[in-house]
């Protein structure tokens, strides 16, 4: 809308990425932040509380909290985005495309969980997978064949890329997609665990979308230059608006939590920056944190099965760091400050190339 208004009247601010990013945080963070408590005492009267795993240790006081609030964040940052964004743009298309249908998967797994008051009882594996895997073939489809994407692939400190993999690509930002809605998800089992490295991703991710959309910075630092990818830094800053507006009741003692509606939302968001700005091999730093909480998992599952003994107390291993008797808001903040330095490294490898 604002940026029809920038065509239309010729209101010269508006034609600029980082004003209309900033002005999308803005409008996310504070829907978010008054639509939750309207949202949470809803769900409380409705009973829509988050089910808790008998098996994850001192989480018995967290079952009367209310869950699904991404819902209320993927909402926020669709408003933001079709507010501030060029909405012709094909990559903004696709990034909407993203958080709503990853967002629908994950609402449908959380509603199962809610009805049932059984958080094994939402969407079978191997129906949440056969969903992800339509919408990530959907929007990897959509990249190609209408927004024309090279698909050309990047990996860190070289200058060119290393091959094309033509429609290869597909199966490849498939399993991008698979890869971190899933690890994004093992991840959220704290309060505010996932929403504060997700936010820190998606500030990475946005600088390095916005980097490689212009061509000057793109030039500059050797990254790739594609037109028109910039204007995706609007998606990453309203969904970072959206989610510090979470953060404010999501922080430990949570009154809220997120939901598989809001971790596969924000996984496959940052899958999609990741893509779009030719960094899928440096998500692993990106997203360190989410893939320290994948490989537990994996470790623990392959031990068992390998050998009948386990790796960690717990899997994924925050809850290891649980039966260790360490506070829960000690392990939320050491992670945080993990995926804070990560992020760091990350960044600075653009300049090493």
């Amino acid at each position: 809308m604002l940026y029809s208004f920038y065509q239309l009247f010729d209101i010269n601010i508006l034609q600029y990425i980082s004003v209309r990013s900033g002005l999308g945080f803005f409008i996310a963070f504070l829907i978010t932040l008054f639509a939750l408590p309207k949202y949470m005492a809803w769900a409380i009267a409705r009973k829509a509380k988050q089910p808790i795993n008998k098996y994850v240790p001192n989480h018995a006081s967290k079952q009367n909290t209310p869950t699904m609030g991404g819902a209320v964040f993927v909402i926020s940052t669709v408003i933001g985005v079709l507010i501030t964004a060029d909405l012709t743009n094909a990559y903004i298309i696709a990034g909407v495309m993203t958080i709503v249908g990853f967002a629908l998967v994950g609402f449908q797994d959380d509603l199962g969980k809610i009805l049932t008051g059984d958080n094994l009882k939402g969407l079978s594996s191997r129906g949440k997978m056969a969903l992800l895997f339509v919408i990530a073939v959907a929007v990897s489809s959509f990249l190609i064949l209408v927004a024309d994407f090279p698909t050309t692939i990047y990996v860190p400190f070289m200058k060119e890329p290393v091959f094309d993999m033509g429609y290869f690509a597909i199966l490849f930002w498939v399993i991008v997609f698979l890869a971190t809605t899933n690890a994004v998800n093992l991840t959220d089992g704290l309060d505010g665990l996932a929403t504060v490295p997700s936010i820190i991703a998606l500030s990475s991710l946005g600088i390095i979308v916005y980097v490689t959309g212009h061509a000057i910075f793109s030039g500059y630092l050797l990254l790739p230059n594609i037109q028109g990818v910039g204007e995706v830094t609007i998606l990453a800053t309203t969904l970072s608006g959206a989610l510090l507006g979470f953060l404010w009741y999501n922080g430990y003692p949570a009154e809220i939590f997120m939901g598989d509606t809001g971790s596969l939302a924000i996984g496959g968001v940052v899958a999609y920056l990741a893509i779009i700005a030719k960094s899928e091999a440096l998500l692993l730093l990106i997203g360190l944190i989410f893939v320290i909480e994948t490989v537990s998992v994996i470790l623990q599952v392959g031990s068992y099965k390998l050998r009948g003994k386990r790796v960690f107390l717990m899997a994924p291993i925050h809850h290891h760091f649980e039966m260790k008797k360490w506070a829960e808001n000690k392990i939320i903040v050491r992670f945080w400050m993990i995926a804070f330095m990560s992020n760091i490294l990350a960044l600075i490898t653009l300049k090493i190339r």
